[in-house]
């Protein structure tokens, strides 16, 4: 409904980011190392997620489009909550998290506060692979981007879905009209993920 807000900041809490935005006043629920890169009184742009139920409607946002990503992967974990999930988002730092669940560093999950051993490793198991930036895995160029975005729409982890389709291009001749080459590529990566 709200991809982003873009106003000035009028105040800031702990857990939310008020702004002002033409005549609107939003009150913004915020991890709170979100709400620390905003200055008070400056320009912001907010990337929001509405939460709504019968009973309650609350606006969550986030710094970057990665921390709501983030944010809505935690939601899929069964008992992490929008508050939960806030919640944890303040206690670790986005790259923190990405690595501690890429290495199924239970240890590093469970010093976060409010989290348990059985949630830290359910989180594990539900996110592994899925937070990680296609950016951060060496993959330069955006045919790729887009391939890897739609493998893992499939089911398939990032990072090994990048992999896949590195392989694929040695295979695929560069001099084909980009459509026909990105269609090869897809289809060879499939091929290489499925083990035939």
């Amino acid at each position: 409904m709200f991809n982003s807000i873009r106003g000035i900041v009028s105040a800031k809490k702990s857990d939310a980011l008020f702004v002002l935005s033409g005549d609107i006043e939003w009150d913004i629920a915020m991890p709170s190392n979100d709400i620390q890169e905003y200055a008070l009184n400056g320009e912001c742009r907010v990337f929001t997620w509405l939460y709504h139920r019968e009973d309650q409607m609350k606006l969550y946002g986030f710094a970057s489009v990665r921390r709501r990503d983030a944010f809505l992967e935690l939601l899929k974990v069964e008992g992490i909550g929008p508050k939960g999930a806030l919640k944890i988002l303040s206690g670790i730092s986005q790259e923190d998290l990405e690595k501690a669940l890429e290495n199924g560093d239970i240890a590093r999950l469970e010093a976060v506060p409010g989290l348990g051993k059985k949630t830290a490793q359910k989180m594990v198991l539900a996110l592994k692979g899925k937070l990680v930036q296609t950016q951060d895995i060496s993959v330069s160029s955006s045919p790729y981007n887009d391939l890897v975005e739609a493998l893992a729409s499939m089911g398939y982890d990032r990072r090994a879905a990048a992999d896949a389709l590195a392989k694929a291009e040695s295979s695929i001749d560069g001099s084909l009209p980009d459509i026909e080459r990105e269609k090869l590529l897809f289809q060879e990566a499939i091929v290489y993920l499925s083990g035939a």
